[in-house]
């Protein structure tokens, strides 16, 4: 079993903790993906992707484009921000003094309000996973999902805390890979940088 991850592309609005925000991909971060997607066409059986746009709609027409299935998967959906839904860093740091910095250094035990928590979020990860390799064992799989959801995966895959998920680069459009062979589950690589179509890896 083989799974790439990858996450959406930059977003019109600029960097914010969106969350459930759904705002659209620019038309770089739309390329960035597909720059991606150009390395693996033909060479993935089935594409998961969150239900957000930002990662369902590239989904679906590389789906439609390989004449492969789409599974749409709410539990990969990235991770409820609650009242820093739509902020950036600087208006996070207004309202809620010393929140991002002690989030940014470890969120275990943390609770934004009105959010989930990063052991909810790692909860229906976990779950996802495990529903993903009883039920699509031996197949190429393309997940399409979010900047927590998929450090979540990682940290889960390589056995390492939940604080993890903070020293794990995800830029937009970051492409990671996943195998699982003999039952054992290990990370190929992270953040790597896909070639434009035509130039050499």
């Amino acid at each position: 079993m083989r799974v790439d991850l990858l996450r959406h592309g930059s977003l019109e609005g600029g960097v914010k903790y969106r969350g459930r925000v759904d705002d659209a991909l620019t038309a770089e971060g739309r390329a960035a993906m597909e720059t991606v997607w150009m390395r693996l066409a033909g060479d993935v059986d089935r594409i998961v992707a969150s239900p957000l746009s930002r990662c369902a709609e590239p989904a679906r027409a590389w789906a439609r484009r390989a004449g492969v299935p789409l599974s749409i998967e709410p539990r990969v959906a990235e991770m409820r921000y609650g009242a820093w839904e739509g902020l950036t860093a600087d208006e996070i740091r207004s309202r809620f003094p010393g929140m991002l910095e002690q989030w940014r250094a470890n969120p275990e035990g943390m609770q934004i309000p009105g959010a989930e928590t990063v052991e909810d979020l790692s909860v229906r990860i976990v779950a996802f996973w495990a529903g993903l390799r009883a039920e699509h064992a031996g197949e190429r799989i393309l997940l399409v999902a979010h900047s927590g959801s998929l450090r979540m995966l990682i940290a889960h895959v390589m056995g390492a805390p939940i604080a993890t998920t903070r020293r794990l680069a995800m830029p937009y459009a970051c492409w990671s890979r996943i195998a699982v062979r003999q039952g054992q589950a290990s990370l190929l690589f992270h953040n790597h940088t896909a070639p434009a179509p035509g130039e050499r890896p």
